[in-house]
């Protein structure tokens, strides 16, 4: 479970995160310590809550992220998980998965400063590594005992896209005005730079758009 708490959000010196400004998360909440799986999203496709079948690209299956899978597509996985355990799942918030993702550091990276060296999958981030998803879990994780919130799979998150910062929430909820048929994505890809798979790091696909570099992770309100 992540505990309340405030941070900084955003960087000076990352496209679309500005201006850096004070957010206070005031609800506990627990969030998917990986990315959601093949594993997973083929248990809600065999239930027939998923209709999508996503490819893997050759990649392999089991413990590997989900891709290919739009924001429409998150949804309703978490729709599913939430009538087959009658907790309330969904999205992270914007503001929930920066701050998940820092785990109380203030460095560039949840590890430092420096992107080189085995801490995430990303294009520059460990040249030994391929360019393809690998099994969740594969590095260590943050402080807050999460796994991949840099590189693997871009994750999706609740919010509209809006260019910058300005007029954002800044008690954790959810962007819900600007232009909604654009939804955010966090933590960069297996093919982003290392300067895209920063926690402070955004960009945005159509909420109906399904990529291979795109996956997800869940959210579970804490009572």
């Amino acid at each position: 479970m992540i505990t309340s708490g405030s941070f900084e959000m955003g960087s000076n010196d990352v496209p679309y995160a500005k201006p850096v400004h004070r957010v206070t998360i005031s609800t506990p909440f627990a969030i998917g310590r990986r990315e959601v799986t093949f594993d997973e999203w083929d248990t809600c496709a065999a239930a027939g809550a998923c209709s999508h079948k996503p490819a893997d690209r050759g990649w392999g299956r089991g413990d590997r992220p989900v891709i290919d899978v739009s924001w429409n597509d998150a949804k309703s996985f978490t729709a599913w998980l939430s009538l087959r355990t009658g907790q309330k799942y969904r999205l992270p918030t914007e503001a929930e998965w920066e701050y998940a993702a820092h785990a109380g550091t203030t460095t560039a990276y949840y590890w430092g400063r420096d992107a080189r060296g085995a801490h995430a999958n990303c294009e520059d981030c460990d040249g030994t590594q391929p360019r393809r998803t690998l099994p969740a879990g594969t590095f260590s994780p943050n402080a807050f005992g999460l796994f991949d919130t840099a590189g693997n799979a871009a994750e999706w998150v609740e919010d509209c896209w809006n260019e910058t910062y300005r007029d954002a929430p800044r008690d954790g909820s959810a962007w819900v005005q600007g232009q909604c048929e654009l939804r955010v994505l966090r933590g960069g890809s297996f093919s982003s730079k290392s300067s895209a798979v920063r926690p402070a790091a955004r960009f945005r696909y159509d909420r109906d758009v399904r990529f291979y570099t795109n996956g997800f992770r869940v959210v579970r309100e804490v009572p």
